[in-house]
């Protein structure tokens, strides 16, 4: 139904972290400690949302969400525990994609990226420190999430250099071949290695999300000397 948010949740198998996944919006996933912190996480988090929404031309699909709806609940790895984040395949990872479903999914990350853009061209280099992330500044994140990413994309055979995607043109063409990977398995009938293609796209979203964001909660911009 248009008004409700589906939410795969994930627990880690020692039950210490919980994440809530929301597998029809790639990127939006919010973990806590147990399923009810999970969930008000991910709620917490929609109107953030819905700026990448807004960029991948969905934004009236996303608008008229006003609950969520928990269709599926299973275990995820020792990563999951450990980190907090999702590393487990739910069964909607595991579903085939049409073509039009798989270019829903890459204008979603996309936009993801162009959020990630605006954030970093619009907060200070220095960023208020904290437990999060080790405090590390903007230029350090922002290197953090592009060699995460290479690590991701080197499974459908895009490599490269961290260098160049440092640069706008570089980053730019990256961008262009990961999204090309990513159709030329799809009309192959192929998945990564132990990933599938719904995995690595909603993966590769949410850590883009998830530091952009951390970006904006730490920016010292207009803040007093």
């Amino acid at each position: 139904m248009a008004d409700r948010l589906r939410v795969a949740v994930e627990f880690g198998p020692k039950g210490k972290k919980v994440v809530a996944v929301a597998p029809d919006w790639p990127g939006l996933t919010r973990g806590s400690t147990d399923e009810a912190g999970a969930l008000e996480h991910l709620a917490a988090y929609i109107p953030r949302y819905a700026s990448v929404a807004a960029l991948a031309g969905l934004e009236s699909e996303f608008a008229g969400i006003s609950r969520l709806e928990v269709v599926e609940r299973y275990t995820g790895t020792g990563s999951t525990d450990f980190w907090g984040i999702s590393f487990g395949n739910s069964s909607f990872d595991l579903q085939p994609m049409s073509s039009a479903e798989l270019e829903r999914e890459l204008a979603l990350l996309r936009a993801c990226w162009s959020f990630f853009d605006d954030v970093r061209s619009r907060v200070s280099a220095e960023l208020r420190k904290g437990p999060r992330g080790g405090g590390r500044d903007r230029d350090q994140i922002v290197r953090h999430v592009l060699a995460s990413e290479l690590d991701w994309s080197k499974r459908v055979g895009v490599r490269t250099p961290l260098e160049e995607m440092q640069t706008y043109e570089g980053l730019q063409a990256h961008r262009a071949d990961y999204c090309e990977a990513l159709r030329a398995f799809h009309a192959e009938g192929r998945q990564t290695r132990a990933r599938t293609l719904r995995f690595v796209i909603r993966f590769t979203a949410y850590h883009t999300l998830d530091h952009a964001w951390e970006m904006e909660d730490k920016d010292l911009t207009g803040m007093p000397a």
